[in-house]
């Protein structure tokens, strides 16, 4: 349920649970906080003026656009500067984004700010697990898997709290609280990161063809997973607190639904690849997903509301593990080829986040009824990824470790 490393390099003085603890928080900032955080304020910074509806949105899609130069960029720089460094600058830099934008100063401003805490984001979750589970026992990775990517569901959980709650001082206090706390969380783990760079040697190693019709497919479905899992990550609250008229701290409890579901996703989705393999549940949850995004169509109560949020919000995590099990398995055993083929996972998932954040935020601009146009089109990319999957098991060579499913 983790990406690919090469052998274990242990470091007398980074435990496992110390480093693991730092990719966990790497991504609790990165992630969790600077992207997830604003979708909780977005209904905030249009009440208070700060920006128009449709700019509030566009500088969200601006986060995703940065995200996937991050993730491009990563590894390049992590080669230059070196993976600790480089993990150690994206982190203070995602506090320095957060500082900024409490200071109402305009759009090119907020812009150019929320795009590089994009790009720090993309960065930090390309390198931070690799990064650390390269350093790790392999009979504790998957433990150590496991804690690292909760960081996501926490920042999510977390964001949803601690936005209401400081909004009741005001849009600048709240963003210097965000901030402070990245700035403490940075500087908490800055002598936990292992001084070690397998992963990275891992995943720039040439390895054998990653691009097998199955694997190929893959890439394509995870692109669509981002699409189809936009309209949540960026809309929900907005369009429980502006669009059904029903408040900020209403938007921020369905907000914190979805970081409870994120909380769980890993933990069912590796539980059901064990059971039913990843080939499974891969269709399983994009079946799932497609139909939780197409809840509120169809009903806004409570409970209706809640089920989605929850359902979407455990894939946002979920899906990494599921993609990252499936990826192994048609990827062979070679660490290398599966660091190349997680590399090219992660760079189609970012590149659906960009399209599907600009073009989300064009809609929105542009029709009256947005939100349901949103939310079909984020069902219509799971099912999408979903027929690929199908199509692609029957077109492509199957191999021993497609079978293994």
């Amino acid at each position: 349920m983790q990406p690919a490393t090469g052998t274990a390099v242990p470091h007398p003085t980074v435990g496992p649970l110390r480093a693991s603890l730092a990719a966990l928080t790497a991504n609790f900032v990165g992630i969790g906080l600077a992207r997830f955080g604003y979708t909780a304020l977005i209904p905030a910074l249009v009440a208070e003026h700060w920006f128009s509806p449709s700019a509030a949105v566009y500088l969200g899609a601006a986060n995703l656009a940065g995200y996937l130069a991050g993730a491009l960029l990563a590894r390049f720089v992590a080669a230059r500067l070196g993976t600790v460094p480089t993990l150690r600058g994206a982190m203070l830099l995602t506090a320095a984004s957060l500082f900024a934008c409490a200071s109402p100063l305009g759009f090119a401003w907020f812009f150019l700010w929320r795009l590089l805490s994009g790009c720090t984001g993309g960065a930090l979750m390309a390198l931070a697990a690799p990064a650390v589970l390269a350093t790790i026992p392999p009979e504790k990775r998957g433990m150590a898997g496991g804690v690292i990517f909760l960081g996501v569901g926490l920042g999510i959980a977390v964001s949803g709290t601690l936005v209401p709650l400081l909004m009741h001082r005001g849009l600048m206090t709240t963003w210097l609280g965000l901030a402070a706390s990245a700035l403490a969380l940075s500087l908490l783990t800055w002598t936990a990161w292992p001084p070690a760079d397998t992963a990275l040697a891992a995943a720039i190693s040439p390895g054998r063809s990653t691009t097998s019709v199955p694997l190929r497919a893959l890439y394509g479905e995870y692109a669509l997973t981002a699409v189809g899992l936009v309209p949540h990550m960026v809309f929900l609250v907005d369009f429980v607190a502006r669009g059904l008229h029903r408040g900020l701290e209403t938007g921020g409890l369905y907000w914190m639904i979805f970081g409870t579901g994120a909380l769980v996703g890993p933990l069912v989705a590796g539980y059901s690849g064990d059971r039913i393999g990843w080939r499974s549940t891969l269709r399983l949850a994009l079946a799932l997903e497609a139909a939780a995004v197409l809840v509120p169509l169809f009903s806004v109560s409570g409970s209706a509301l809640s089920l989605s949020s929850f359902i979407v919000g455990a894939y946002v995590p979920g899906s990494v593990t599921t993609t990252i099990g499936r990826m192994r398995e048609l990827a062979g055993d070679n660490a290398a080829d599966q660091a190349k083929a997680w590399s090219y996972c992660t760079t189609a998932f970012a590149l659906g986040q960009a399209l599907a954040g600009y073009g989300y935020s064009f809609i929105f601009a542009h029709m009256a009824d947005g939100y349901s146009v949103l939310f079909t089109l984020g069902a219509g990319a799971f099912m999408l990824a979903l027929a690929v999957d199908l199509v692609a098991r029957a077109a492509g060579p199957v191999t021993s470790d497609a079978r293994a499913v």
